[in-house]
């Protein structure tokens, strides 16, 4: 049997990714790993009503921001509060696209790392 355990993401400023995944989504931190010598930090944000967890990685020494490739990656979230986020998410200027034919959109976190939001009611 697999169970799912955690996604990463690696993030530049975790205080500034911290308060992006507070505000934008509603994720806190439910653990976290220190390296003895200071050098990295695993912060695992979830929900707290699923056992879904996001892990923040962040290296000290790591000055420069990461290199995403193209982007054909991402992180999808579903939501029976489509519009209320949506809006939430306008405010805070993370829209980065809109599919309204889709009835989808993505928002983009302080990393470059983009992140679906699906609305419950979505067949696909």
């Amino acid at each position: 049997m697999l169970q799912f355990n955690h996604f990463n993401f690696n993030v530049l400023d975790l205080e500034r990714s911290l308060d992006f995944y507070r505000e934008a989504l509603e994720l806190t931190p439910v653990s976290e790993k220190n390296a003895a010598d200071g050098s990295f930090k695993l912060v695992y944000l979830g929900d707290r009503e699923t056992g879904f967890r996001l892990e923040l990685t962040w290296l000290r020494d790591r000055t420069e921001p990461y290199d995403l490739g193209e982007q054909e990656f991402h992180l999808a979230f579903l939501t029976d509060r489509y519009e209320e986020l949506l809006e939430r998410h306008k405010a805070m200027g993370c829209v980065c696209f809109e599919n309204p034919a889709m009835g989808i959109y993505f928002i983009e976190d302080p990393d470059g790392y983009w992140i679906e939001i699906v609305p419950a009611a979505h067949n696909g």
